[in-house]
């Protein structure tokens, strides 16, 4: 007799919070500690990071199949990071008005359409952030406009090079990798061209 498994898809929140205690709150994130009764009844203590802006990400792509990446030294990783432009977006501002503000910031560039490709939770065992991941065509150069914080280098690259990079582990930050695997897919596809 085979095996035989059994799903079941909990709707309800499985834990219940006794307490919450706000550990650390500024302008972009904030930290709580709850005491909890795991969903076995065990006591115990969770804690959740909470955003204060969506995570946004534009990947852009001309005709050529060319795409921006954006080096940058990542301050809690302690390492150097090749990524798609991306940054924070505030909750009450459309997703796509801060892809456009972040790609324009990062890279100058500007783009006349914009396709919403993919949504994902960052980390979502210990945060509730938010990513919102968007496909930018139709280029053109302007200049760019990094933020003080920001010491950028940014290069243009072939999109198969950047998914070599993807594979060899060469890029790393989540959002970056589900963007490129997303636009990979959509090129095997047939939804998506150069």
């Amino acid at each position: 007799m085979g095996r035989f498994f059994y799903f079941c898809w909990i709707m309800e929140n499985p834990w219940t919070i006794l307490a919450e205690r706000v550990i650390y709150d500024n302008k972009w994130i904030g930290l709580t500690e709850y005491d909890v009764l795991n969903p076995s009844g065990g006591k115990g203590i969770y804690g959740k990071v909470r955003f204060k802006n969506f995570a946004i990400g534009a990947l852009p792509l001309d005709e050529e199949g060319y795409t921006w990446l954006v080096g940058q030294y990542r301050f809690p990783l302690n390492q150097y990071s090749w990524e798609i432009p991306e940054g924070g977006g505030e909750l009450g501002v459309a997703p796509v008005d801060s892809a456009k503000r972040e790609l324009l910031e990062e890279t100058g560039l500007v783009a006349s359409e914009w396709t919403h490709i993919l949504d994902m939770h960052l980390s979502n065992s210990v945060t509730d952030e938010k990513a919102i991941i968007f496909l930018a065509r139709g280029l053109e150069q302007r200049e760019a406009q990094p933020e003080e914080t920001e010491q950028l280098v940014v290069k243009r690259v072939h999109f198969d090079e950047v998914y070599k990079m993807v594979e060899r582990g060469e890029i790393t930050d989540s959002m970056s990798v589900g963007a490129i695997l997303k636009v990979k897919l959509m090129l095997l596809q047939g939804t998506l061209k150069f």
